[in-house]
């Protein structure tokens, strides 16, 4: 690909392009002609591309623009592709729905900036440069995880985020629902969890200083509906997203014993939604009731999620209150256990059963590798050995090492940065070269990895823009590493952002400007030691 050609700097990087010469002009009498089950596909290129261009792209037979699937590219797998650009015609072929979608983003890509702002050219027409292009991922799992418990945000915005990240060919969205500090989806049979956990108060201890020990001092609410929800999973699914959703246990759970306390290890205290950051030491009880709780709450949330993965949190999850609790000792030595502590891998293997018998897969964190049991798919994000550890005793991996993809560190040591969670910064440079299955694994480690994600905790990031611009530039670069494997092309990438960064500005992306210190490479070439991290 021709890095210095903007119509052709596309991002993530493809398998492989070449540039046939000439251009193929799209105008309102382009049609589209859609073969049996690419129709979805062609109503996402009226999206995407003809309502912002302003083109009609009618369907028709004899359309120039042809979408197809073709089962002679099943070795493109389930997301590959095959786009050739014509001076007479555009041909986009795959084996799956899916393969279709990513290549329509790319089709995006291939226009000018401004069409993806919206708004006539005054010709009424467009031109793509003709070209060939074979494209299929290097993971299956590239993903972005967002944390509205902390700070809700608008259903609307969560639109917006599926189709920034669905231009960058990232495929989950893994949406952070409970913590701690809030209770965003509501429960039908513990309609508490909304009416309590979804509302915190002022803080009573002040605004929050550079410790990260408490909140703004101002109060914060919100949730969303399940027809919200099962829209957005709608939407997503459309863009070949799937919505992942986090319910926390048996840790992080403040904000549900907030609402309900017989479910703690103190039934008659009174708690309120936590109004501070860090980790919680109130956790579930291990009392039957609370499997009653959290089997009819998984059970609610599967019915509106469809994703294979139900992630149900599991990390940071002080035992203190099992070590103190008669209750919780007596039980542990009813099973055998050696001590509380033991109750945690306990707790996530009764929830991972009652999962996999509805054949879903649990997905938790780790913090070393080694607490959950085999059933589950794992996120490894404290240490950068912890995911190649689990991928040895078999588990399926997501490799998410926080000193490469917890993007609410900052960017820089730049004083105008806004505030961001404490430690490090994590530059673009060390994002786009973290390696979640390096090469010199034996190759069955490396194929357990299913891939990465990007996180995005909102302690500090209170708003729609806020988000944004700690997640761009640097979710360019972990969508380019993640799509495309290997061992990276730092100025190449460089090369195809400076040009992206025109689509970000036509979308009205805020991302932080591409100046000498955010493409620095001194001493970022892997992941840092940095400051160990807690999950907030």
């Amino acid at each position: 690909m021709s890095a210095s050609r903007p119509d052709l700097s596309l991002l993530p990087r493809p398998s492989k392009v070449s540039s046939l010469g000439g251009r193929l002009t799209l105008d309102r009498d382009t049609t589209v002609r859609a073969l049996p089950g690419a129709e979805p596909a062609a109503d996402l290129l009226r999206t995407l591309v003809g309502r912002p261009a302003e083109l009609p792209l009618a369907p028709s037979p004899d359309g120039r623009v042809v979408l197809a699937l073709d089962d002679r590219l099943g070795g493109l797998g389930e997301e590959g592709y095959g786009l050739t650009v014509a001076p007479q015609a555009l041909q986009l072929r795959a084996a799956h729905r899916t393969g279709l979608l990513r290549g329509i983003q790319t089709v995006r890509q291939l226009l000018p900036a401004a069409a993806l702002a919206g708004g006539a050219t005054g010709s009424g027409s467009w031109e793509l440069p003709c070209v060939e292009i074979t494209d299929v991922p290097d993971r299956p799992w590239r993903g972005a995880m967002l944390d509205v418990a902390r700070r809700f945000q608008p259903i609307g915005y969560l639109h917006r985020y599926v189709d920034l990240l669905a231009l960058h060919k990232l495929n989950v969205l893994h949406l952070h629902l409970t913590d701690d500090q809030g209770w965003r989806m509501p429960v039908d049979t513990y309609p508490r969890l909304i009416a309590v956990g979804s509302r915190r108060a002022r803080s009573q201890k002040g605004p929050t200083g550079p410790d990260g020990a408490h909140f703004d001092a101002v109060p914060h609410e919100g949730h969303y509906t399940k027809a919200e929800l099962r829209a957005l999973v709608r939407y997503a699914e459309e863009r070949g997203i799937t919505v992942v959703p986090e319910i926390e246990m048996p840790g992080h759970v403040r904000a549900a014993l907030a609402a309900y306390p017989e479910l703690g290890n103190h039934p008659g205290r009174q708690l309120d939604v936590w109004t501070r950051w860090g980790v919680c030491d109130t956790i579930l009880g291990v009392h039957e009731g609370v499997f009653d709780f959290c089997r009819a709450v998984l059970e609610e949330v599967m019915d509106v999620f469809p994703s294979p993965y139900i992630h149900i949190g599991g990390e940071e999850c002080p035992t203190t209150e099992w070590e103190e609790s008669p209750a919780a000792r007596d039980h542990a030595a009813s099973l055998g256990l050696s001590g509380p502590a033991e109750l945690h891998g306990w707790f996530m293997g009764r929830i991972g059963a009652f999962l996999v018998e509805r054949g879903r897969i649990p997905l938790g964190w780790v913090e070393n590798g080694a607490e959950l049991p085999p059933e589950f798919t794992v996120m490894t994000w404290r240490d950068a050995t912890h995911a190649r550890a689990a991928a040895r005793r078999g588990h399926q991996v997501i490799a998410a090492h926080h000193r490469a993809t917890y993007l609410d560190y900052a960017q820089s040591t730049d004083p105008s940065e806004p505030v961001a969670q404490p430690g490090e910064p994590v530059p673009l440079h060390t994002v786009h070269g973290y390696e979640p299955a390096p090469h010199d694994w034996p190759e069955d480690e490396r194929a357990r990895v299913l891939g990465t994600q990007a996180q995005l905790w909102t302690e500090y990031a209170r708003t729609p823009e806020e988000i944004e611009y700690l997640s761009f530039p640097r979710l360019c670069a972990l969508a380019d590493r993640s799509w495309s494997g290997g061992r990276g092309d730092w100025p190449g990438f460089v090369e195809r952002l400076r040009h992206h960064t025109a689509r970000l500005d036509a979308l009205g992306v805020p991302y932080r400007p591409l100046d000498a210190r955010s493409l620095a490479t001194a001493g970022s070439a892997a992941p840092s030691a940095g400051t160990a991290r807690l999950h907030p």
